[in-house]
């Protein structure tokens, strides 16, 4: 009667004797292929603890042969992460800024008092100024959004900016 293969590799000291057989032989040939710096031993022993998550899908003739194929693929994976990793590591993160106290506590003062600005706005002209300025729609679309003509979406917008310029100094839009 014949044995199970695939039952014999979930054997653990049929799997002992494959791990004495070829992880220095795997270790070497990542070694070889990749070098010291993306860790052959370690991939090596993933390799195993692959084989070992996957004793019963794979047969004794296909377990070199499994360890190899593993073990390329996870140094690949790692060489792809590396690729990243520098990727990152070129683009320098921005650690100051150009702005000086004064500008910012003036920015946060301007934007306080737009704020203020706008809350003086009636909601209809608030309403329209910001669906067009902050969310970029266009007149139609307000007008179509707000029920009302083209024209009345125009003049709460255009009405909304005079009072902003009025209260603001310095006040643009793009």
């Amino acid at each position: 009667m014949k044995k199970d293969l695939y039952q014999g590799i979930c054997d653990e000291t049929l799997y002992a004797n494959l791990y004495n057989k070829y992880s220095k032989s795997l270790h070497d040939f990542l070694y070889y292929k990749y070098g010291e710096k993306l860790n052959p031993g370690d991939k090596a022993q993933d390799a195993f603890i692959k084989l070992w998550e996957n004793c019963k899908k794979v047969s004794m003739e296909k377990a070199k042969s499994f360890l190899f194929t593993v073990a390329n693929n996870l140094m690949l994976n790692e060489v792809k992460h590396q690729k990243v990793v520098l990727s990152y590591q070129s683009i320098a993160p921005k650690g100051h800024t150009n702005e000086t106290p004064e500008f910012l506590l003036e920015k946060e003062e301007y934007y306080k008092k737009y704020q203020n600005a706008l809350a003086k706005l009636s909601e209809e002209q608030r309403v329209a100024f910001m669906l067009n300025k902050v969310e970029g729609k266009k007149h139609e679309e307000i007008a179509q959004v707000l029920g009302v003509t083209k024209k009345v979406v125009e003049y709460r917008i255009y009405s909304a900016f005079d009072q902003l310029k009025k209260e603001l100094e310095n006040f643009k839009i793009k």
